[in-house]
């Protein structure tokens, strides 16, 4: 149970590490932007990381993501990774990332396997093997350990731990990794904003080695990498039958910085520009959006602004609804009501969506 700083409301909906009901965020969002601020910072100081993206005068600029971080010298980005060394930016480039990686057999519990070639029935012959699941194959699921986002909510935060510790992974030794079983690379995390080049890099030499092979390539992001790179990762997905997954946390930009600590107003852009090239290849689907459903903060009225943000641009678009995990600094919340999962569907649909699923539904209470 937890109470509001601003109202003195209490709910078991109200996260006692943030106190901030979903009521004040939207009718004071200055004041609850500044609150969840603190919260965030917190969060970060845990890690080592930066409070807030850098932005110091004499300092080197990166534009990967949304943060366009200019750091000083001896400092890092916001993402933790990119450092300024006697004026240059080491720590991320085009030909080694800090990643793990595994082979995971198909169809595998990716937020698209119910629309894309390696868990549905699309995409035969020409990007599956197989009319249905590609029973047999596997996906090279690779996952990078940083990211451009601070989801008090994160369901993998643990990548933040011991990050300094890890050695680099080259595109070559990535690519090594792509048998004949390989059916497909999806790129996750964290999240890919902070290192894309590598995996832009890296997918197009795993398709130079292995030419006339399917292999589809596959990205799941928060969407705040720079709008060139998104144009690069389209043509890739495109001519392989693979598809860029958004996962869009909130329409409202204050209740965005409110949850993630970073605006949206780049994910919406990247991701309408997405859309407006889905329809180049209606099957298997291009574009895929999904939203985690954040109990006492992600309502029905949110996912129908989303719903409709998406509808406008492409209402083939498949949208995922996800069930929460109680995990990081919301773990005091409970998991998503059953009711609630199916106001927010009934809401995609009623917007126009004819693509909605819920996912993770064992996790519904």
């Amino acid at each position: 149970m937890g109470s509001c700083i601003l109202c003195g409301s209490a709910s078991p909906y109200i996260s006692q590490e943030l106190q901030l009901c979903l009521a004040c965020i939207r009718s004071s969002p200055g004041q609850a932007v500044a609150i969840a601020a603190k919260v965030h910072g917190r969060s970060r100081a845990a890690f080592g990381l930066p409070e807030k993206p850098p932005d110091a005068p004499g300092g080197v600029p990166c534009m990967l993501c949304v943060n366009e971080c200019i750091i000083p010298e001896g400092a890092t980005g916001y993402c933790g990774l990119r450092t300024n060394s006697g004026g240059v930016l080491v720590g991320d480039s085009s030909e080694e990332a800090t990643l793990s990686w595994y082979h995971d057999p198909l169809p595998t519990n990716c937020v698209a396997d119910w629309v894309c070639p390696g868990g549905a029935r699309v995409g035969f012959p020409t990007y599956s093997h197989r009319e249905g699941a590609e029973l047999g194959y596997k996906n090279l699921a690779v996952f990078f350990r940083s990211c451009s986002f601070n989801c008090l909510f994160c369901q993998n935060w643990q990548f933040k731990r011991n990050n300094m510790h890890l050695k680099s992974c080259t595109v070559e030794t990535l690519a090594e990794n792509i048998d004949e079983r390989t059916s497909c690379i999806c790129f996750f995390g964290g999240d890919p904003s902070t290192q894309l080049s590598y995996s832009i890099a890296a997918s197009r030499l795993a398709r130079e080695q292995n030419p006339g092979k399917i292999l589809r390539i596959c990205w799941e992001t928060n969407g705040s990498m720079n709008p060139g790179l998104l144009d690069e990762m389209i043509d890739l997905a495109l001519v392989s039958g693979g598809c860029i997954k958004f996962d869009l946390k909130a329409f409202d930009e204050n209740l965005h910085r409110v949850l993630c600590g970073v605006s949206n107003r780049r994910t919406l852009a990247n991701f309408r520009s997405l859309l407006a090239r889905s329809r180049e290849r209606p099957s298997p689907p291009l574009a895929v959006a999904s939203t985690l459903i954040v109990p006492g903060y992600i309502d029905e009225g949110e996912v129908r602004q989303i719903a409709s943000f998406i509808a406008r641009c492409n209402p083939a678009t498949p949208y995922c609804l996800i069930a929460f995990y109680p995990n990081f600094y919301l773990s005091d919340l409970p998991f998503t009501p059953k009711e609630l999962a199916y106001r927010c569907q009934e809401a995609a649909q009623e917007e126009g969506l004819v693509n909605v699923t819920i996912g993770n539904i064992h996790l519904l209470v």
